[in-house]
């Protein structure tokens, strides 16, 4: 099984992409992560749907035919411990899984169709910066939890 972690932007502040590059780090000791940034589209010219449609494109591209999982405030939430059982389980059939994380306007509906499944990294909108560290601890959390390890108490 590989995970991949694709996500609009690069983080553009210093202390946060080290936070994220930390918990990327960490979750690679537990499963095979491949992280693309693809770039983000600039709206000055276009609307919100086109900028969607575009970056929808760009991530598509690096999903390498794995199942998708759509970022989103409205997808399935899960206990820290139930997000591990369902990497477990993800793991054990051996399904590649890629993790879509979108721009400033979220996933465009084509990608949202597209995805297996909707995950709710939070009941709140997260900027697409947060929602990638927050994946990311997540991540390494389910890690944890299926090693047995101390992490999460």
């Amino acid at each position: 099984m590989r995970i991949v972690i694709a996500v609009v932007g690069k983080p553009r502040n210093a202390a946060l992409a080290a936070a994220i590059t930390d918990y990327e780090t960490r979750a690679a000791r537990y499963w095979p992560l491949d992280v693309h940034e693809v770039r983000e589209e600039r709206a000055s010219s276009v609307s919100a749907s086109v900028v969607m449609q575009r970056e929808g494109d760009r991530l598509r591209e690096r999903l390498g035919g794995a199942r998708v999982v759509a970022c989103d405030p409205n997808g399935k939430s899960f206990t820290s411990e139930e997000f591990s059982a369902w990497l477990l389980r993800a793991r054990e059939a051996g399904q590649d899984t890629a993790f879509v994380v979108g721009g400033a306007y979220g996933l465009s509906e084509k990608l949202l169709k597209e995805s297996s499944m909707k995950l709710a990294l939070a009941p709140w909108t997260l900027s697409h910066e947060l929602a990638r560290l927050v994946l990311a601890e997540q991540l390494y959390r389910a890690g944890t939890i299926v090693r047995g390890e101390p992490y999460h108490k």
